[in-house]
């Protein structure tokens, strides 16, 4: 049987096939705006599909509604129940405006060994890898112990109601495996001059707020007449901006904060001053642990008003909130009860989208995510840190399933993830992380189920 190492050095001699790939991906505008109809991704299924079919890679499209299509591929084992499952999305966000991009967005411009465009990492950038690891293990004949599946959803972008939400509900043996790997991990970051990697073993849960705040409607020439809702919202916003969040340190990354030569056990009392130190050298750090250790709630849109000269009667305020995992639903409430407290006309409703979760840590497939990429980048000083992502992913869905599913990319250790830009202007991937994230999904499957 062929060996990883011919393996690896297939995915440099086909790096034009996976760039390929890639691009062709991201040119299909699978924009999700949220609102049906939208989402277009049986599209890219279809393309997947037909890429999958070249090299007699047998898959099939579900589709949840038409053109919110589910692609699903799979590589038979000895044992038929997969081993591990190549997770991913097809869904982008949209774009705010076109015009302030280098290139157009989903033209999948390659400059300065950067792939350009919107999903470019978020989340084509891992279908491709996958698609690509795939199709090598296929065309070398690898035998497998146990099945390889993937699946790449729709509607990541909005709550996967129509992508893993519907799979888990209604087609739950498509992602039942042993092992899963998807978005929301794997990004290299400096620890006190060394190498790190950040493992995605949870989410903050996600909740939208939607806020509306009533007046009294009135002639723009004679506001006094009415109540204008434009001022409890000023009063609304300026409570949610100075509210104080109760502080937590009791996410697992706070338990590995010494890998970046951070002495001290960080605490309710003094992560503020953790967080100020380190911001200066380390700003993604700062970021991640301000992220981590507190109840986001972020004012996000907003409507209200139906004429220019007639004072507004009603207003309504959309929040974005993310919750750490003892932060329930009740525990939203009990703070917006308090944020919102005595101002006039003012009520909320909670729409959970997402529920904090998480995997352990210490499993053997860390262990196996940890060896497959030491291989791939050579290096067996890397640093391992779990963390819960600050936003959700498809995770979520996997994982109360008995899956347990790690958030790991496995982008390039010299690429600088900042530029990703993702949901952002000018979104990209570096090729070098691109062709990284195939060799470490190469890696897995080979290490885990070939043997």
């Amino acid at each position: 049987m062929v060996q990883l190492t011919d393996l690896l050095e297939q995915v440099e001699k086909n790096r034009k096939e996976l760039i390929d790939l890639h691009r062709g991906l991201v040119r299909i505008p699978s924009v999700n705006t949220g609102t049906m109809p939208t989402g277009d991704e049986t599209a890219v299924c279809v393309y997947v599909k037909d890429w999958l079919s070249e090299y007699d890679i047998d898959s099939h499209i579900l589709e949840s509604t038409p053109n919110r299509g589910n692609i699903i591929a799979t590589l038979q084992g000895k044992d038929p129940f997969p081993g591990l499952l190549f997770m991913s999305h097809t869904d982008v966000v949209p774009v705010e405006n076109e015009k302030k991009w280098m290139f157009p967005p989903f033209s999948a411009e390659i400059h300065e060994n950067r792939i350009y465009g919107r999903g470019a990492s978020d989340c084509k950038g891992l279908l491709a890898a996958q698609l690509m690891a795939l199709r090598l293990l296929k065309t070398n004949n690898v035998q497998l112990r146990k099945s390889l599946r993937l699946v790449s959803g729709a509607d990541e972008e909005h709550g996967g109601r129509y992508g893993f939400g519907w799979l888990a509900e209604n087609h739950s043996d498509l992602l039942k495996s042993d092992y899963a790997v998807n978005e929301g991990g794997g990004i290299p970051i400096e620890a006190a001059g060394s190498l790190a990697y950040l493992v995605g073993t949870g989410e903050k849960g996600r909740l939208q707020i939607e806020i509306d705040i009533k007046g009294e409607s009135a002639h723009a020439s004679t506001p006094w007449q009415g109540k204008n809702a434009m001022y409890r919202l000023q009063q609304v916003l300026g409570r949610i901006q100075q509210y104080q969040p109760d502080l937590d340190t009791s996410s697992s990354i706070f338990n590995y904060l010494s890998i970046f030569a951070i002495e001290h056990k960080p605490t309710k009392d003094n992560i503020e001053e953790i967080i100020s130190d380190v911001l200066p050298t380390n700003p993604r750090l700062a970021t991640m642990l301000k992220a981590l250790s507190r109840l986001t709630i972020t004012p996000t849109m907003l409507s209200g008003g139906i004429k220019s000269n007639s004072v507004p009667e009603s207003v309504r305020l959309t929040c974005d909130v993310r919750s750490l995992p003892h932060q329930n639903e009740e525990y939203v409430s009990e703070q917006l009860d308090n944020i919102l407290d005595s101002i006039e006309g003012v009520s909320y409703s909670i729409d959970y989208m997402a529920v904090p979760n998480s995997s352990d840590f210490e499993t053997d497939f860390s262990d196996e995510v940890r060896k497959a990429t030491e291989h791939v980048i050579e290096r067996n000083d890397i640093g391992w840190i779990p963390t819960i992502s600050t936003g959700f992913t498809d995770s979520r869905f996997t994982r109360p399933l008995g899956v347990i599913t790690y958030g790991f990319m496995g982008s390039h250790p010299d690429d600088d993830p900042m530029q990703d830009r993702i949901h952002g202007t000018d979104e990209s991937i570096g090729i070098s992380s691109l062709v990284n994230s195939t060799k470490i999904m190469l890696a897995l499957a080979y290490n885990m189920l070939a043997k």
